[in-house]
């Protein structure tokens, strides 16, 4: 090699690095690595390479474990909420259709058992879809029509009853606690605009027309999932292979179970919760016992949240109607019948199908309810339940496809 003046040659053919102003020079070693020498020009310490040399992993790899694992964990949790929140975010831009597709499979889970009963009658399968359909629009008119002849007229008195109820507990907590009446007003105005303000009259109308479309799209969807849902399914599978198809089949059999068994569970303790409170009620001699029971009913689908307001209502009516010791009465039913669907009927329907802590699905409630509302609400449960058993079920095919063969 030639030198162009920049300093001496290695023995074995490689330039080495002319000192600098300072004198800080490196030797080579046989194995050519360079050592530093001291820096005598400064009188300072050996100039390591440490520093110069160290990059992005040396500096991960010199972090303790613990703040490793907490910076990991992190930015999955990060990545997890952020997702979920984008698909809130898509969710609520097109509510109807997302309310729309909720309700569909919920139906669909809800009526399965009756369509498979029609196709083991050999009716072909768009006789059976179809007359599932009538079945369910026949039991909710039924329905529907019952509940208005019984408790149209009711529904005024019940408003009544209520704003004596909250007059009545506005009294006793301003005779009681330290607060004052303008304090409990301006409390009461913060909560109403926290929850949407004062009713638009535009708002209801466009609320009103998009509910119907929701209405209409979901008996339409639902036919179609009835008639060729399995097929539409077994196509998704046939796109799958190799050992992901057995995983996504599992995965999709035990998240459909878990649906359906939610949904049913959920219709069955609900008009469980309704009977057991409304006959308290009668037996108390509560007016008004059938709306209550029918509002009961409908917050079964809110677990936790839904049967605590429906509750609280029955609970302020008996106040205002009959006094507070009807009202403590009525709470004590309540929490009783509260008490033994917690306890006893929740595991004897829903089983093992549907393993959430009261704790998993209050938080559920919350960000569903905080996202999309009442609807959000409704459907923040089933999607856990359902994305916690398909989640179990793929991790439990990996843990056994990595599990070492047995020996012969």
């Amino acid at each position: 090699m030639v030198d162009d003046g920049g300093g001496d040659t290695t023995d074995g053919g490689r330039r080495a690095r002319p000192a600098t102003d300072g004198g800080d020079v490196r030797a080579a070693t046989a194995g050519g690595r360079v050592q530093p020498a001291t820096d005598e020009g400064r009188g300072g310490p050996p100039v390591t390479g440490a520093g110069q040399g160290a990059g992005p992993r040396q500096a991960w790899a010199g972090l303790p474990w613990l703040v490793r694992s907490a910076v990991l964990w992190s930015a999955c949790l990060v990545v997890v909420v952020a997702g979920l929140y984008l698909v809130g975010k898509i969710a609520v831009l097109l509510a109807p259709l997302a309310i729309a597709l909720a309700a569909t499979l919920f139906l669909t889970a809800l009526l399965d058992p009756v369509l498979l009963l029609l196709r083991r009658l050999r009716l072909p399968a768009a006789l059976a879809a179809g007359l599932t359909v009538l079945f369910l629009l026949g039991i909710l008119v039924g329905v529907g029509v019952v509940v208005w002849n019984l408790t149209a007229s009711q529904f005024s008195e019940l408003s009544q009853e209520l704003d004596q109820g909250l007059q009545r507990t506005r009294d006793f907590v301003t005779s009681t606690l330290p607060v004052t009446d303008d304090q409990l007003d301006k409390l009461i105005r913060q909560t109403r605009d926290g929850l949407g303000g004062a009713p638009d009259p535009v708002g209801g109308a466009r609320t009103a027309a998009e509910v119907a479309g929701s209405v209409l799209l979901s008996l339409v969807l639902l036919f179609f999932l009835l008639k060729d849902g399995r097929s539409m399914w077994h196509w998704v599978l046939r796109r799958t292979t190799g050992p992901n198809r057995d995983v996504a089949a599992e995965a999709g059999r035990v998240g459909w179970r878990t649906l359906g068994a939610y949904s049913r569970g959920t219709m069955i303790i609900a008009a469980i919760d309704a009977l057991g409170i409304g006959l308290a009620l009668v037996l108390l001699r509560v007016p008004l016992a059938l709306p209550l029971a029918l509002i009961t009913f409908l917050g079964g689908f809110v677990p936790i949240i839904g049967a605590t307001v429906a509750g609280a209502v029955a609970v302020l009516v008996a106040l205002a109607a009959k006094g507070p010791t009807v009202a403590l009465l009525t709470l004590a039913a309540v929490v009783a019948v509260q008490q033994v669907e917690g306890n006893l009927l929740e595991p004897l329907v829903m089983k093992r199908q549907v393993q959430l802590h009261p704790a998993v699905v209050l938080v559920a409630v919350t960000a569903g309810t905080l996202i999309a509302g009442i609807a959000g609400a409704f459907v923040s449960v089933p999607i856990t339940a359902v994305a916690y058993r398909v989640i179990d079920t793929v991790q439990r095919h990996r843990q056994a496809a990595a599990r070492p063969p047995a020996p012969a």
